[in-house]
C-alpha cells in the first residue's frame, strides 16, 4: 500500500504547475509596478515565500498519512468496484470534492483550533499571487482526513488527489487585483478574483464569506456569500493584524493567542469553547465573532 501512496505523491499536479505559478507571479509584479499599484511589499512577499517553503515540509507526513488512510477507506468501500474512472464519475467527484472543500474551508473560519492552522493564509495585508502561496501551515495536519469519506464512497484515492490538485491550481489565479470582474454568468457560478478578494477582507461585511473553491454556488446556497462592493473596498488582513514577519509568528502565532485564551479561562467548558467556537468568542469580554459583528452593524 505504501508504494501506491508514493506513486500518488509523485504525480502531484501542483508541483508540475509551479513554473506557471511563478511566471504568473512575475507578470503580476510587473503589472503592479507599471500601474503604480501597492500590491507587493518586500518583507511581506518574502514572508509568504518562507511560509511556502515551510508548508512543503510540514505537509509531507500528513499528506502521506492522509493518502494512506484514503487507501484504507477505499479498500473497505463496498462501492469501489462500482465507481470507475469514466467521465460521469469524474464529474460527480468534481462536485463532491468542491463541496468537501467548502465545508473544510468554512470550518477553518468557524472553529478556533482550525482557524489557528489556517490564519497564516490570511494574515497578510497585501493581496497578490504571492499570498496564494502563503498557505495555512497548521491546517495540513488535519486537511486530508476530510476527503477520506469520498474514498469510502468508492472513489479511487488517485482520483481524489488529482481533483484536489486541480482545485488548488484553479484557486491560485483568484489571488489577484489585476482582474476586476468576470462575465456575470461566470461570477454567478464560479469563484472569481472578486469573490475571493471578499474572502480575504477584514471588513465586517466581508468576514467569513465566500469559502468556495472552484464553485461559488455552495456559498450562495448556504448563506455565506457576499458581493464585492465598489462602495466598500476590501481591507486585507485580520481584524487585529500581526506586526511581525518572522516565519514562526506568521505560521503559528494564532496558536499562541488561542493557548493564552484557553489558559486564562477557569471553567473547562470555557476552555473547550475557545477551541471549538468561532474566532472572536470570549468568556469574559465582548463577542467579536463575525456573525455577531454583522448583526450589531445591521448587516445581517
Amino acid at each position: 500500500m505504501f508504494d501506491r501512496v508514493m506513486a500518488v505523491m509523485q504525480d502531484d499536479l501542483v508541483l508540475l504547475a509551479l513554473p506557471a505559478f511563478f511566471a504568473a507571479l512575475g507578470i503580476e509584479w510587473l503589472w503592479a509596478k507599471k500601474q503604480f499599484r501597492p500590491v507587493y511589499e518586500n518583507q511581506d512577499f518574502w514572508a509568504s515565500m518562507r511560509i511556502m517553503v515551510l508548508t512543503v515540509f510540514v505537509d509531507l507526513l500528513p499528506k502521506i498519512g492522509g493518502i494512506l488512510l484514503m487507501f484504507v477507506c477505499y479498500d473497505l468501500s463496498p462501492l469501489k468496484d462500482t465507481v470507475g474512472r469514466t467521465l460521469p464519475w469524474w464529474i460527480l467527484l468534481f462536485f463532491l470534492d468542491d463541496l468537501t472543500y467548502y465545508l473544510f474551508h468554512r470550518g477553518n473560519h468557524e472553529v478556533r483550533w482550525m482557524w489557528a492552522g489556517h490564519s497564516s493564509h490570511h494574515n497578510s495585508q497585501y493581496y497578490n499571487l504571492g499570498t496564494a502561496l502563503r498557505q495555512g501551515v497548521g491546517e495540513r495536519a488535519s486537511k486530508y482526513v476530510f476527503w477520506c469519506p469520498l474514498a469510502l464512497l468508492g472513489f479511487d484515492p488517485v482520483m481524489i488527489v488529482t481533483m484536489l490538485s486541480i482545485s488548488l491550481i484553479y484557486q491560485y489565479w483568484l489571488h489577484t487585483e489585476a482582474i476586476d470582474r468576470m462575465p456575470a454568468w461566470y461570477e454567478f457560478i464560479f469563484n472569481t478574483p472578486s469573490h475571493h478578494r471578499v474572502h480575504h477582507g477584514s471588513n465586517t461585511r466581508y468576514l467569513d464569506r465566500n469559502h468556495g473553491a472552484t464553485l461559488i454556488i455552495w456559498d450562495r446556497l448556504m448563506g455565506t456569500f457576499s458581493e464585492e462592493l465598489v462602495s466598500e473596498p476590501v481591507r486585507y488582513g485580520l481584524t487585529k493584524n500581526i506586526t511581525s514577519q518572522r516565519v514562526l509568528d506568521v505560521a503559528f502565532g494564532e496558536y499562541g493567542n488561542m493557548s493564552r485564551d484557553v489558559k486564562r479561562a477557569e471553567r473547562w467548558q470555557d476552555k473547550l469553547a475557545y477551541l471549538f467556537k468561532a474566532p472572536g468568542w470570549s468568556h469574559d469580554g465582548p463577542d467579536r465573532r463575525s456573525n455577531t459583528l454583522r448583526r450589531d452593524a445591521g448587516l445581517s
